[in-house]
């Protein structure tokens, strides 16, 4: 089972890179945030004529998450992270697909650091923290994957010391990453790859793609039921490569059945 997680950046903007995508790499399950689109305005044909059955969460202009299947329509479970009645951000939609609760995310950016918008992330990554609490009791097989706006070690950017002060990488956010891994999770990529750089966000400025000077802030955390299935993963590195691409490039794992 292939699943993998992309922020596209604009799922209408940049629908031929997603749809070419799909046809190229045919994940079984497909995660995908900043949709920047509206709940009426997600392309459902489009992505029923590829091959996915899907469930989304929109917001006009901003945030937006989905599941794609092409092993079964996803089985919605929730769309809103639980702990915060008031927040309104489409940031989270879990379902079940093929026996396997999968939960795709966008943690907020932060930025500036110190300030509302950071409060806002760590908010959200306490709820985050306690919501993968429940899941990790219930003793099934869950994948929470997505963009997490964090590098958790200084092997996972660019320059380091030019991120210091920045909320993707600033003390407080890498222990709350660590934190959730502590947990009992598995960060994929990083057990695949224990001592390689490797980055799946290249900004479209000052040619930070050529020059790879990138971030890893999209990442797989499974849970113990799947760690022992966990074959194979890596980065769709060049999509990212691709005229109007995102800025992120696809992440991918492949389970044993």
């Amino acid at each position: 089972m292939k699943i993998a997680t992309y922020n596209v950046n604009g799922v209408n903007g940049r629908l031929p890179v997603l749809l070419r995508w799909l046809n190229e790499t045919a994940p079984d399950v497909a995660c995908l945030q900043e949709l920047k689109a509206p709940q009426e305005k997600f392309p459902e044909q489009a992505i029923a004529d590829a091959g996915y059955e899907a469930i989304w969460h929109g917001q006009k202009s901003w945030n937006g998450v989905a599941i794609l299947s092409r092993i079964g329509k996803p089985v919605e479970i929730c769309r809103v992270l639980p702990g915060d009645a008031e927040d309104m951000h489409s940031r989270y939609i879990e379902a079940m697909v093929n026996g396997i609760t999968i939960g795709c995310l966008y943690l907020p950016n932060g930025n500036p650091a110190p300030g509302l918008k950071y409060d806002y992330k760590l908010n959200w990554f306490e709820r985050l923290h306690q919501h993968a609490k429940q899941l990790l009791a219930k003793g099934t097989p869950v994948v929470l994957t997505g963009d997490y706006n964090v590098m958790p070690t200084e092997m996972d950017v660019y320059k380091p010391e030019s991120w210091k002060d920045d909320a993707l990488f600033r003390p407080e956010v890498r222990e709350a990453f660590k934190n959730l891994v502590d947990q009992g999770w598995t960060d994929a990529i990083r057990k695949l790859y224990p001592n390689e750089k490797i980055y799946t966000f290249w900004d479209y400025f000052r040619n930070a793609f050529a020059r790879n000077a990138g971030l890893r802030i999209d990442h797989f955390l499974l849970s113990p039921q799947l760690d022992g299935r966990l074959k194979a993963g890596g980065v769709d590195k060049d999509v990212r490569g691709w005229e109007k691409s995102s800025d992120h490039a696809p992440v991918w794992i492949q389970l044993a059945d």
